[in-house]
């Protein structure tokens, strides 16, 4: 066996109260407590994974895992709870600090398409509804961009989770309608700003109306109309009701766009719960666009996230 000794770590497991554990190393991140009370709410035993520890002297020094154990700590109620502990007898502050460094330099990560799919294979009923509700409009979703694929995975799912089922269903619906399944039209920004739409404008956006007028320019076209508006998907949303809106003098029909900076940026929750749009004056438009950041824009890059 000493010939694999090089590839295997000398280490050996034991549960250790979480009380008896330190990690308060000056290399280590500061605590994220969102984080924290996030996957709490969600707490899952088949997700916790050992946690690994350098013994020094005899103190047990946490150098991965600090979110694990304090996530258990909050759901058990207790720092007594013991955790699975992988411990290094044979590491120094130094080494410690270079692993924690680099721990993360050749990991993989997930696509969501790989979620999505693990999701659906795993039988979770959102993906397995959001799947369905796609492919009734004969779409997929997908990794690669091609005509008929969806690939902004994150928005389709944001849209489904925050907003639910029919909001998604209208977007696609709206979208399908206005550009015909241009594959450009299922972009991350473009989902998101139909949705601040539909929730904001509610019964006031008429879906004929839309697809009329959106349908009348091209993606492109209004891609560059909303990037001289504002980045992310609050300028594609602004930019949408410019062109609904259209030339109407009276304000018969049309959709005030200070609706979609009601309050703040962020106000969009508050909207779904209260059922029912924020009565703002325009001159607030100017103050919100320069206060406040589109939240969920937050991780896009461009228009063709994923």
């Amino acid at each position: 066996m000493n010939e694999f000794s090089y590839f295997v770590p000398n280490v050996h497991f034991e549960q250790i109260p979480i009380k008896n554990l330190v990690s308060n190393q000056e290399y280590q991140r500061n605590l994220s407590r969102a984080h924290i009370n996030r996957a709490a709410a969600h707490f899952d035993l088949y997700q916790i994974n050992p946690v690994k520890v350098s013994r020094r002297d005899g103190i047990n020094y946490v150098f991965n895992g600090q979110h694990t154990i304090e996530i258990v700590a909050l759901v058990s109620g207790s720092r007594d709870t013991p955790v699975w502990c992988m411990i290094y007898d044979d590491l120094c502050y130094e080494h410690e600090a270079d692993i924690f460094a680099n721990q993360m330099k050749y990991v993989k990560a997930l696509s969501a398409y790989e979620i999505f799919m693990a999701n659906i294979e795993a039988g979770n009923d959102d993906q397995l509804m959001i799947r369905d509700l796609v492919e009734s409009y004969n779409l997929k979703v997908s990794a690669a961009k091609a005509p008929g694929n969806i690939c902004a995975i994150s928005a389709l799912e944001m849209i489904f989770t925050r907003y639910g089922y029919h909001c998604l269903n209208r977007v696609l619906r709206l979208i399908i309608g206005a550009w015909e399944g241009d594959e450009n039209s299922f972009s991350a920004n473009i989902m998101k700003a139909v949705a601040k739409l539909v929730i904001v404008y509610g019964d006031m956006l008429d879906d004929e109306m839309f697809k009329e007028k959106l349908g009348a320019i091209s993606i492109k076209s209004l891609s560059r109309t909303a990037k001289e508006i504002r980045s992310g998907s609050l300028g594609y949303a602004e930019a949408m009701v410019i062109e609904y809106n259209g030339k109407k003098k009276t304000s018969a029909g049309r959709l005030p766009i200070s609706m979609l900076y009601a309050k703040s940026l962020a106000s969009l929750d508050a909207v779904i719960e209260n059922e029912t749009p924020y009565e703002v004056n325009d001159d607030t438009v100017e103050k919100a666009r320069t206060d406040e950041t589109d939240a969920d824009d937050d991780t896009e890059v461009n228009d063709d996230e994923e």
